[in-house]
């Protein structure tokens, strides 16, 4: 992101003439102590406003690097632009942080401006990148203690992320030593969990166990939030075990705990590692579904009922959908079928409130998207300001030239129009780049928008048909045709946030799906889903609950107003070297006799619909290069039947 460089560019349009240039550098040369402590104001205020409020902290480091003028301080410049990676690498904006990292080393290289960058890739997953950055540290001498174990450990992380796990642990070993050797006790710490950690990842558990027991009894001495977190991590490592009985144990130390905390604003650290994730309803979750493991059902009911009553008091609507989907199982499980489908009806009440809280943050997002997009126009706008008078100052010290020497003259005019050429080259490449960015993050949020608008005439038809067979006291159908809608509405979420995933996974869902529909109409329809033995299915991939929509209408608006017991037939086969092609057909009424047997409300929920899929395969052929082609048509020339046929491409 080229923030910085704009603010440069908007701070210097204001020289007009060759004398007031040298007017205003005696000026700055007079006020340059001035300027450096109001440069110092400037960053501490950012820094005070840094967690709670980005945009104020911005225009601080904004007004900073204004204070030092055309003929800036390097130094000071490259303090503002640490500063300013600083900001975005807390909000958890890595690459912005890497960029103004890269910015701040180029105006000053500092050993310390080195670590963040090191740090800021690692965040970002760029282990590669990490490790280029910081392998030459090592050969500097005269490292502080703090940066020495600094190094180690960033070390450590970036080999720990490119699964090089004896060099990670020599690493974190090194910088241990270094800790100690210095009585640098919370790193001390640190490093033993995350040896700890780089153990379990390679399943050496024995030596995992080890480290994880030694940090416990170091987090012990620490900051009484950090003892939690390192409680819950090592309980998540007995979970990875099996060991429910020691995690059980451990999470309700860190429960009591965490009851006696006060509430508030976490520190830098904290926040780094995600303590605010670590909250007594996600704990009483975490107990319940330990023991359920064990599968002692008695004991985690009343913890998944205090981990759902504290979501919904704290307004968290993830842990409070979640508890009560496992609360559902719980009494599934012990044969309480009522209590049991009660507490899915609660559920599938959450999960409309998450979708309607989704579609709010995007909404959100999408206002401050706008925002943003708003301010570089502003600046864009600017930058063209900048250059018209830039080429207008330009042309009156070449005219004043011309008297005097015709050949310098021509020279002027000539780096003059080159110069402005390439001004306006870089500005309508980034105006075309902004505006690119912009277009991908309003194809992002549409994206998730339409994905959140799932359709519930299935759900609520699914559960008038459970409650019709324990009606009939049929409690044996009941639990089967939930057990499998739960299945198919679990995989249903999980792929909702996933532009596309594995045709075979979609396959399977389908066909779970038709399934449950034809256990609900049998004596309408028969199916039959063929896949060619020939096709490789796992190397496709489809946006998920693509097919569904068209299924459902086929079965619902076709199959389930046929006289006669009908054929629903899904068939998958190649079309060339890079293609397959699903045609999915009916031999129902067809869409005009269905069309007239509808009510107007029908129609219009129906278009709707359709609507939102053809939206969904648009954007997805926008943002993928033309990925998936649809095709609706009568099956016969009569009009009855519907063939849908789907073209999907590899990447």
């Amino acid at each position: 992101m080229q923030t910085v460089r704009y603010i440069l560019f908007f701070l210097f349009i204001g020289c007009s003439t060759m004398n007031s240039w040298a007017q205003k550098e005696v000026r700055s040369s007079k006020m340059a102590q001035p300027q450096s402590s109001l440069h110092k104001v400037y960053l501490d205020s950012a820094n005070s406003y840094k967690q709670s409020d980005i945009k104020r902290s911005i225009d601080y480091i904004t007004n900073s690097i204004a204070v030092l003028g055309k003929q800036a301080d390097k130094k000071s410049l490259s303090e503002s632009l640490v500063a300013l990676g600083e900001v975005y690498q807390y909000h958890k904006q890595y690459d912005l942080a890497i960029t103004n990292y890269k910015d701040a080393l180029e105006a000053h290289k500092s050993t310390r401006t080195t670590l963040l960058l090191g740090e800021a890739y690692i965040l970002n997953k760029q282990f590669s990148e990490a490790e280029k950055e910081l392998q030459p540290l090592l050969k500097i001498e005269g490292l502080k203690p703090n940066q020495k174990v600094s190094l180690n450990e960033n070390l450590g992380d970036a080999y720990r992320g490119l699964g090089l796990i004896d060099k990670a642990v020599a690493f974190y070993e090194e910088g241990l030593i270094v800790a100690k050797k210095n009585q640098i006790s919370p790193k001390v710490a640190d490093l033993n969990s995350k040896i700890a950690d780089t153990y379990a990842q390679d399943d050496k558990l024995v030596e995992a166990g080890a480290y994880y027991n030694s940090s416990l009894q170091l987090t012990e001495g620490l900051e009484p939030k950090r003892a939690v977190q390192e409680k819950e991590k090592v309980a998540d490592f007995y979970n990875q075990k099996s060991q429910y009985g020691a995690e059980i144990e451990l999470r309700k130390k860190s429960l009591n705990e965490l009851k006696t905390l006060p509430k508030g604003r976490t520190t830098k650290k904290e926040a780094r590692g995600d303590f605010d994730s670590i909250t007594s309803q996600r704990i009483n979750y975490k107990i319940a579904n330990a023991y359920i493991a064990q599968d002692k059902y008695d004991e985690a009911i009343p913890y998944l009922k205090e981990s759902i009553e504290e979501a919904g008091s704290e307004n968290d609507l993830v842990v409070q959908k979640d508890a009560t989907r496992k609360l559902s199982e719980v009494f599934e499980y012990k044969g309480d079928y009522p209590k049991a489908f009660e507490t899915y009806r609660n559920y599938v009440s959450l999960v409309d409130s998450l979708y309607v809280q989704k579609e709010q943050e995007i909404s959100r997002a999408a206002r401050f998207n706008r925002e943003i997009a708003s301010k570089q126009n502003r600046i864009s706008g600017l930058e063209q300001e900048r250059e018209l008078s830039q080429s207008k100052y330009d042309l009156a010290v070449t005219g004043q030239q011309l008297i005097q020497e015709s050949n310098k003259r021509q020279k002027w005019i000539i780096y003059s129009l080159i110069f402005g050429m390439i001004l306006l080259g870089l500005a309508a490449f980034f105006f075309y780049r902004s505006n690119q960015q912009q277009k991908l993050a309003n194809n992002l949020l549409a994206l998730k928008s339409l994905r959140s608008q799932m359709n519930p005439h299935f759900i609520f038809n699914a559960l008038n048909s459970v409650n019709n067979y324990i009606a009939k006291s049929d409690e044996r159908s009941a639990n089967r045709f939930l057990s499998e809608f739960s299945t198919l509405m679990r995989s249903v979420l999980e792929n909702s946030e996933e532009d596309f995933i594995p045709l075979t996974k979609e396959l399977e869902l389908l066909e779970l799906y038709v399934k449950l529909e034809h256990s609900r109409f049998p004596d309408k329809f028969s199916y039959e889903l063929n896949v060619d033995k020939g096709l490789d299915v796992s190397a496709f991939e489809i946006p998920p609950m693509l097919l569904q929509p068209y299924i459902e209408n086929a079965i619902w608006h076709g199959l389930r107003y046929k006289d006669e017991k009908g054929l629903l037939k899904i068939d998958v086969k190649p079309k060339g070297a890079t293609s397959l092609e699903i045609t999915i057909t009916d031999n129902g009424i067809g869409r005009k006799k269905s069309s007239q047997l509808k009510t107007q409300n029908q129609k219009k929920q129906k278009s709707k619909g359709m609507g939102n899929i053809k939206k969904r395969i648009a954007i997805l052929n926008d943002m993928y290069k033309n990925k998936v082609d649809v095709a609706i048509s009568d099956l016969t020339k009569e009009g009855s039947g519907t063939k849908v046929v789907f073209v999907l491409r590899k990447d």
